[in-house]
């Protein structure tokens, strides 16, 4: 015997809240440089789920799907940039430790 289960709007809104929450914690809290970059995947994550909840739940509105879309794409140039910068300063200061790039304002 299977069971339905029905996945409504607040499920997909918790969802993305909880994926949003926890990247601006993983942002907030962390130093290295790849932790911090996962931090901000989630946090477009949460935001794209967001948008495609909202653009099922509204009836024929395909907008939601189509900014998720971008988000998506977004964030993929933002992981190979942002992977070049910290390999680069994995380079130059042999660590990935945020806080080792304050030694770039003098």
């Amino acid at each position: 015997m299977s069971a339905i289960v029905n996945v409504g709007l607040p499920h997909m809104l918790v969802l993305s809240a909880i994926l949003f929450g926890t990247g601006l914690l993983t942002v907030a809290t962390r130093r290295n440089a790849v932790a911090i970059l996962m931090g901000v995947e989630l946090i477009l994550n949460g935001a794209a789920l967001n948008f495609v909840a909202f653009s099922h739940y509204v009836h024929g509105m395909i907008a939601g799907q189509v900014v998720a879309l971008f988000i998506i794409v977004l964030a993929a140039a933002e992981a190979a940039i942002a992977l070049a910068i910290v390999l680069s300063i994995f380079r130059h200061f042999h660590s990935i430790d945020a806080n080792d790039t304050s030694t770039l304002r003098d």
